[in-house]
């Protein structure tokens, strides 16, 4: 590295310093101008790119949020930040499918590198919502179209019994009560159709033992007991290194992936979207 390029890199980093301290103030147009001045001497740091769109985020400037989100993905596809930010600025365009991918991925690697740290969590809370809203959409839609396609049928069927009673006039009491069997067997079909969308309870081994909330980031310990990846870890650290359930001995070490629940609790929200609500 050249002393030009090494006095760059270190007038830069003091920006950012200086900007971080800005930012601790509440004083975001100043932080801005220090991360910016940042990027001019080295652009190809993707924490400057990260902390201004930060900054932009805390104003509400979403279109700026998503251009300096881009940029910072573009220089470390692994940042979890810029992915969280880039989908939160999606979803205040409403492009959800957009948005929902990106917390996705955000949540993804914030889980590979601190999977109790405070932004898994809040990702979590921002992907839990999304899908609540995409699902909300698409029930009211369902809804709507089962209902349409439940009257036209009715009216399809009745218009039936007419015709028939109209022709068969000695058996009008067996042409009702053919149709009013019809009738019941079409809201029965209809109703089974709408079922997935009646919130209920989700299934106990779909739950944490600790929480008893749908797990995120399933983890089984040696004893056979899933756990919630981030509560399991709070547990052994802060309350001893024992297996809440079993008390046998447990080290976060021997917690594994649980992949089978992981897929079943995929599985279930991919049909029951109302179990994404988290108030």
């Amino acid at each position: 590295m050249s002393p030009t390029v090494a006095s760059a890199a270190k007038q830069a980093e003091q920006l950012r310093i200086d900007g971080n301290s800005y930012f601790n103030k509440d004083r975001f147009g100043a932080a801005i101008d220090a991360y910016t001045e940042a990027i001019t001497l080295c652009p190809n740091v993707p924490i400057y790119w990260t902390n201004r769109a930060l900054c932009h985020r805390r104003r509400n400037d979403w279109t700026r949020v998503e251009e300096d989100c881009r940029r910072a993905i573009q220089l470390d596809h692994h940042s979890v930040k810029a992915h969280y930010m880039l989908g939160l600025a999606l979803l205040q365009r409403e492009e959800y499918t957009e948005g929902v991918r990106e917390l996705e991925k955000a949540l993804d690697l914030g889980r590979g590198a601190n999977p109790k740290g405070y932004m898994v969590e809040e990702i979590w809370q921002e992907l839990a919502r999304a899908r609540y809203l995409l699902w909300e959409q698409e029930s009211t839609r369902r809804s709507w179209d089962l209902q349409n396609l439940k009257e036209t049928c009715e009216a399809a069927l009745k218009e039936k019994h007419f015709l028939d009673t109209s022709e068969t006039e000695g058996f009008v009491d067996e042409n009702a009560k053919s149709n009013l069997e019809q009738l019941e067997a079409l809201s029965e079909v209809f109703n089974k159709a709408a079922e997935d969308d009646i919130p209920t309870e989700v299934p106990d081994y779909l739950c944490c033992n600790i929480t008893l909330d749908i797990f995120r980031d399933p983890v089984i310990t040696p004893s056979g007991v899933t756990y919630e990846r981030a509560v399991i870890l709070d547990h052994l650290q802060k309350v001893g290194k024992f297996d809440p359930v079993s008390r046998e001995p447990l080290y976060p070490s021997q917690l594994v992936s649980n992949l089978a629940i992981k897929e079943a609790v995929r599985a279930f929200l991919e049909t029951h979207g109302w179990a994404y609500k988290t108030d």
